[in-house]
């Protein structure tokens, strides 16, 4: 029975933050760039997978529930702002697999790699959960390899913002704020079986995506 109450509060709770997170970023006035270039791979049949930074998820959040009929998959972490995270990224109609590079990270990227070959859409934050700042684990690009996907690289700013004094500067858009979402030119790193090709790609997607992280 506390088990079940248990649940009812956690579902209420994640329901609030996540219309909470909805309102304040309907304020945005956000500005979308190279979009239609990856729709149109993926609606054609291929498998994308989207990528940022740990410090610029929140401002993707609003526009990213459109994603929801394509049954896109995020790994989040099994912490306590995971937790969060997780609720409002389920509530947004994304399936949250549980799992980081710390804890439960080899399972959660075979759930991720399934559910990419299944539904050819994902996303992944490539230095989280916990950094360090604008350093790109191996996963993304084992996933991208695995699941013979394209990585996508967005980036999210905005002109009015406060910075978190946290490991990624979390930038949060000031209320009405112009936000601004990025998407790169579409990236097939999924070639070469060898460790030094794995390395080369991570090398070239961090050479890529650094310039898109606020210092």
């Amino acid at each position: 029975m506390l088990k079940k109450y248990r649940y009812v509060l956690i579902s209420i709770v994640n329901g609030l933050l996540y219309h909470l997170v909805r309102s304040y970023s309907w304020t945005f006035r956000v500005q979308i760039e190279n979009e239609s270039a990856w729709l149109d791979f993926y609606r054609r049949g291929g498998r994308v997978l989207l990528c940022c930074w740990h410090q610029q998820f929140f401002a993707a959040i609003s526009h990213f529930k459109k994603y929801s009929a394509y049954h896109p998959s995020l790994m989040i972490s099994q912490s306590k702002d995971g937790n969060i995270i997780a609720g409002i990224a389920k509530k947004s109609g994304w399936n949250p697999v549980r799992g980081s590079s710390s804890h439960n990270g080899r399972p959660a990227l075979r759930e991720m790699e399934s559910q990419l070959k299944r539904y050819r859409f994902a996303a992944h934050i490539v230095d989280g959960p916990t950094g360090p700042a604008g350093i790109i684990k191996a996963g993304v690009i084992s996933l991208a390899r695995s699941s013979e996907a394209v990585i996508v690289p967005f980036y999210t700013s905005s002109d009015r913002a406060w910075y978190f004094h946290s490991w990624d500067r979390f930038m949060l858009p000031k209320p009405f704020a112009k936000v601004y979402l990025r998407f790169d030119d579409m990236l097939d790193l999924s070639s070469g079986k060898s460790d030094e090709a794995f390395e080369n790609h991570q090398a070239e997607l961090q050479r890529i995506m650094l310039p898109g992280l606020i210092c």
